[in-house]
């Protein structure tokens, strides 16, 4: 490969043979592609993927759901995963050894994983050890790496998604006293509080100062709150809640559990993305929802239902970066290079820690 050819493809600079074209030429050219590789080729997109994107997905979903249904699906041998980064891993640790999952971009990750990487979190561990001694289960939403999967997995602890948070913390609670809830603290605190754990019986580890804050007792800490965030869910604030109360009364709020406590306690309801669709889907005609999560998701929500009033909680929201990596030129690329033998950007986990983090991935799926 030469110079111009490496930095191309480590910028995420994209050759001329395909920027040149116009969307309908990429589209119809996509479309060329998929229907020559027929099953060998799987396109999974995430819920906040763009249209552009989205509109050549096999499968819409949520990252785990995806995820699952790559690995059901035997026939193919690409997998280009439209998603972010953790997203191609996790389908690559479900997927068959001859199976190769491809990520358009490989600059397509995710900020709130990247908040614990596994030497913190190691180091942490450590510290914790000695300050409880061994009386912690680590659980890792799965927006998380791959080695922080199989850091949980090889402690005894699961994974979790936004759907069945609350079964697996209740779990975790009751196979030993305390939990590390890795790497969304607004998530944890929300499933937590949820379960009845006061405010006082939390404590967030800050991996940046290495350091436990807390303003209770320490003997009485029961959750332990990896401080992370998604930096989309986050930017949901109360002045949101307050203003949309104020200039749309009869306006239902529902927002993503992955939101601050504060915005998630004004809502009328907080679910996971699967819980935000089903339930718009299912709402009356000419009902009124102020929604706090991915711009690209709401806007199709917008779309697809015409006969119902619906907004961004925050109006100056803007759709998630790194899941925008994922574009029509990138989408085509992958598939060129599938198509001339040369597929780009594969994902692939180690052995080791592949084992370790289907031990935490099914942990949670034989008991949520």
């Amino acid at each position: 490969m030469g110079l111009l050819e490496e930095l191309t493809k480590e910028t995420g600079i994209l050759p001329s043979s395909i920027t040149s074209l116009s969307i309908e030429e990429m589209e119809n050219r996509v479309r060329e592609i998929k229907l020559r590789l027929g099953k060998k080729l799987f396109i999974p997109g995430h819920h906040y993927q763009k249209d552009e994107v989205i509109q050549f997905a096999d499968a819409v979903g949520d990252s785990l759901q995806l995820a699952q249904i790559s690995a059901e699906n035997k026939e193919a041998d690409y997998i280009v995963f439209c998603g972010v980064h953790f997203m191609a891993e996790t389908a690559d640790i479900l997927t068959d050894e001859d199976q190769s999952v491809i990520l358009p971009d490989m600059r397509a990750g995710c900020s709130m994983a990247d908040m614990a990487d596994i030497y913190q979190t190691e180091k942490a561990w450590t510290k914790l050890m000695e300050m409880f001694g061994d009386t912690i289960i680590p659980l890792t939403y799965v927006n998380s790496t791959a080695a922080i999967k199989s850091f949980v997995g090889m402690n005894g602890g699961a994974t979790v998604t936004s759907s069945n948070a609350h079964k697996m913390v209740e779990w975790a609670l009751g196979e030993k006293p305390r939990i590390l809830f890795l790497p969304d603290q607004h998530l944890g605190r929300n499933t937590a509080a949820d379960l009845g754990v006061s405010l006082s019986e939390m404590a967030v580890w800050d991996p940046l100062l290495n350091e436990l804050v807390y303003d209770g007792e320490i003997d009485e800490v029961k959750v332990i709150l990896w401080k992370g965030h998604c930096s989309v869910h986050e930017n949901f604030t109360v002045k949101n809640t307050e203003d949309i109360r104020k200039n749309h009364p009869d306006m239902k709020i529902i927002v993503h559990p992955e939101c601050r406590r504060e915005v998630v306690e004004k809502s009328d309801l907080n679910g996971s993305t699967k819980f935000i669709i089903e339930t718009i889907e299912q709402s009356p005609q000419g009902s009124a929802w102020a929604i706090g999560t991915e711009m690209n998701l709401v806007k199709r929500l917008i779309h697809r239902h015409p006969d119902k009033t619906i907004v961004s909680l925050n109006p100056y929201m803007c759709p998630c970066l790194t899941m925008n990596r994922i574009d029509l030129p990138h989408l085509l690329w992958s598939l060129e290079n599938i198509l001339e033998g040369n597929p780009e950007n594969i994902i692939k986990v180690e052995k080791e820690v592949s084992k370790n983090a289907i031990f935490a991935l099914e942990r949670m799926l034989t008991r949520a």
